[in-house]
Formats: C-alpha cells, sequence, structure tokens
C-alpha cells in the first residue's frame, strides 16, 4: 500500500520547505568555501545582498 503523506497532510508541506532550505544552506555554504570565504566573510556578502533586494542601500554606504 501507497502512503499519501510522509508525516501528516499539514506538516508534510513544512517539511519540504526545511529540507530545502537546507539544501541551500549547504550549496552556499559549500560554494562560498570553494571562494575562500569564511563564515563572518559570507554572512556579510548575504546582508549586504538582501539589503540591496529589499531595503535600500547597502550598510556600508553613505
Amino acid at each position: 500500500m501507497a502512503y499519501k503523506y510522509i508525516i501528516s497532510k499539514n506538516i508534510d508541506p513544512l517539511f519540504a520547505a526545511a529540507i530545502g532550505v537546507a539544501a541551500a544552506a549547504s550549496r552556499i555554504n559549500r560554494e562560498e568555501r570553494e571562494k575562500g570565504r569564511g563564515p563572518a566573510q559570507s554572512w556579510r556578502v548575504f546582508q549586504r545582498r538582501w539589503q540591496v533586494a529589499f531595503g535600500g542601500a547597502p550598510t556600508g554606504a553613505r
């Protein structure tokens, strides 16, 4: 018998989203290491890109 849901009807979408976010974070971490960036530098890059996309000018801009 084939199961309809992995966990439950309501939890499966959350589970799928969590798996997707974890996979994306893992890929980004691997690519940043290949570029020679550490975690702190990667975080600053993320913050800068987030602000450009959603919040206007980057933090360092004056």
